[in-house]
């Protein structure tokens, strides 16, 4: 008889910390070796598409309410929504969609489609407000300036610096609390521009990180002092 081969499973866990098991103590199990860094990248990657596939109805529901509840409530959603009618746009929760995504995004906007809102990445009701202002604001910009996104990175880049600085994600209370950012001078400059290179760089026509930075400082003055459609920045 040949000699038993050992089973992929434990193999599998013993290479990257997770236990794709089941039961009770495997959840608990993942949660102690994540927070303790017994879990390797590729662990932890697993652990994060089997939550979010066990997830995924109960997050779109939830992402649907706060959705609905910021286009009748959200004094920043309705104002931005009732600029965009003005334009000749019309957001609703048609083409405000709440979908999982497997890219590290909280949501997006495609001028054919509408508005993404990533609803296994989105915390809460304030990183909902925050994700759906953000993507107004370049659908404001859209209608408003006619936003070359496919080819023109300058035009992307002052989007992402509008949108950055108009939306409230970038104010201090957000850094201080959720993103670890403590800078008490030239804070939200500096977290536009993070952003902003970073938004920039996930374009399939940006080379690298250089070149988005590069880009962002090009049109940084002009667009970072760009307060339309708000007399100043809102939050």
């Amino acid at each position: 008889m040949p000699d038993e081969q050992p089973s992929s499973t434990p193999e599998r866990q013993q290479d990257t910390g997770y236990d794709a098991s089941e039961d009770w103590t495997a959840k608990w199990t993942n949660v102690f070796r994540l927070a303790t860094g017994r879990m390797t990248d590729e662990g932890s990657l697993q652990w994060k598409k089997d939550r979010d596939d066990r997830n995924e109805e109960a997050d779109c529901a939830k992402c649907e309410n706060n959705r609905d509840y910021l286009l009748q409530y959200s004094p920043i959603v309705r104002f931005m929504r009732e600029k965009i009618n003005k334009l000749g746009g019309d957001l609703h929760n048609e083409n405000i969609r709440c979908r999982r995504c497997d890219l590290p995004q909280s949501g997006g906007f495609e001028k054919d489609y509408g508005i993404l809102l990533c609803a296994n990445h989105l915390r809460n009701q304030g990183h909902t407000e925050d994700t759906l202002a953000h993507e107004m604001v370049h659908a404001y910009d859209h209608l408003r300036f006619q936003v070359d996104w496919e080819d023109n990175l300058r035009h992307a880049a002052c989007s992402e610096i509008r949108a950055s600085t108009l939306s409230g994600e970038c104010r201090w209370t957000r850094e201080f609390w959720t993103r670890n950012q403590w800078s008490f001078t030239q804070q939200l400059q500096e977290c536009v521009r993070r952003r902003a290179t970073l938004s920039v760089a996930g374009r399939p026509f940006c080379k690298d990180d250089v070149q988005a930075a590069k880009v962002v400082n090009e049109v940084w003055d002009s667009c970072f002092s760009d307060t339309r459609p708000f007399d100043e920045v809102y939050r």
